[in-house]
């Protein structure tokens, strides 16, 4: 088999990679280690910048979106009694949108099935080759038949975990990365949401976060320990400590119900320095995490493939020295975005947890920031601005 493009990874950020090669015309193929329904069963994060919005519109998958998703010009912070809603609309004249991840992959797969692009799904013992070389290959087993697919470039879109950056020579990669404390426990319910936008909340017993996915479904989380397990949480005693830590007016009109998932998730910051080896690309979760405080993951790899797209369909459409210059810019430009959400998530996570281990002067600085915050529009501002998406490098 042959492709320009191989895409490994059939996650959002592989998918919508491939939705935008085809609206330019060029060619690929994914290939997937996991199964259709795996994918589906991921839930992630569910707040979309205009930019990825903006990306999905350019490649033809934002109908369901508009028809579904809620638009949300702003969100609640709360401390110690207080309350401050940060109005994106007022701030920045931007909003973002509510819609979940896993809608984001249903529709993106519907979309490849419409146009007809090959995805390889149950793909095993995945192995990508020759990156440094001109002719840079993909390897696989399915059914025990070996398989060979033949490219221009590779993108890797496989994860945190997958085998396109581990493949990367470890004399040829930097990594940086910070691992958090605590994690967060996250309930998905068919509920409706306590409010009509997201409220984060640092209390004195941790962290909390009511989201949503839908006007029927929610989406909660609160602080807890590394050490902490799933079992140990009925669905009762979530509930019981989410209330704890909602404002009073919320937790009296909170609505409960079964929970459709329950999870604990460890927090960590991690970056990946180049996302180009030769012929190589890596973009989202297989170069750069994030912790989900600032909503930036999924939109973080929308913003990777959104350049990458471009540059590699610059690349196929004109002829000459300059037709590489924009995937030679590709590291460079993703990076800076990269790290500047980085901060952010880091900033907003270190702002709204719980760090006994910072001690008092510690708590002390945090509540200072969230009071200064609270009284200063600039902050608000500031605040606003990473919140809603920086916009993509020219």
């Amino acid at each position: 088999m042959r492709t320009q493009v191989a895409i490994v990874g059939a996650g959002p950020a592989g998918l919508l990679l491939g939705a935008l090669l085809h609206r330019h015309g060029v060619d690929n193929v994914i290939v997937e280690q996991r199964s259709p329904d795996y994918v589906l069963g991921r839930i992630r994060a569910g707040v979309l910048e205009q930019v990825t919005v903006g990306l999905l519109e350019e490649a033809g998958v934002a109908a369901r979106l508009h028809a579904e998703g809620l638009p949300h010009s702003g969100f609640d912070m709360c401390f110690a009694g207080q309350r401050q809603r940060i109005d994106l609309q007022r701030l920045v004249g931007k909003h973002v949108t509510v819609y979940g991840q896993t809608e984001v992959t249903r529709d993106l797969m519907d979309h490849r099935t419409a146009i007809g692009r090959q995805t390889v799904y149950d793909a095993q013992d995945v192995a990508v080759h020759g990156f440094d070389s001109a002719h840079p290959s993909v390897t696989w087993r399915e059914g025990g038949v070996a398989h060979e697919l033949q490219a221009d470039f590779i993108v890797g879109c496989d994860g945190f975990h997958g085998v396109c950056r581990a493949s990367v020579p470890a004399g040829a990669i930097q990594t940086f990365e910070k691992v958090y404390p605590f994690g967060w426990l996250g309930v998905l319910a068919d509920v409706p949401p306590v409010a009509h936008e997201l409220i984060y909340g640092n209390t004195e017993r941790g962290f909390m976060l009511a989201s949503m996915r839908s006007a029927t479904r929610s989406r909660y989380y609160v602080q807890c320990s590394l050490d902490d397990k799933v079992e140990n949480w009925s669905d009762d005693a979530f509930w019981d400590e989410f209330r704890r830590r909602l404002p009073a007016d919320d937790a009296a009109r909170l609505v409960t119900g079964p929970s459709i998932e329950k999870s604990i998730a460890p927090l960590r910051s991690f970056v990946a320095e180049p996302m180009r080896f030769g012929r190589l690309f890596l973009a989202g979760d297989a170069a750069h995490i994030v912790p989900p405080t600032g909503a930036k993951g999924l939109n973080l790899a929308a913003g990777d493939v959104g350049l990458l797209s471009r540059a590699l369909a610059e690349f196929y459409a004109s002829s000459g020295p300059a037709r590489s210059a924009g995937i030679d810019s590709y590291s460079q430009r993703a990076l800076a975005r990269v790290w500047k959400a980085e901060r952010f998530s880091w900033w907003f996570t270190s702002l709204m947890h719980q760090f006994p281990e910072n001690g008092a002067f510690g708590a002390r600085m945090q509540l200072a920031e969230l009071d200064y915050l609270f009284t200063s529009d600039a902050a608000q501002r500031v605040v606003a601005e990473n919140y809603v998406g920086l916009p993509l490098a020219a």
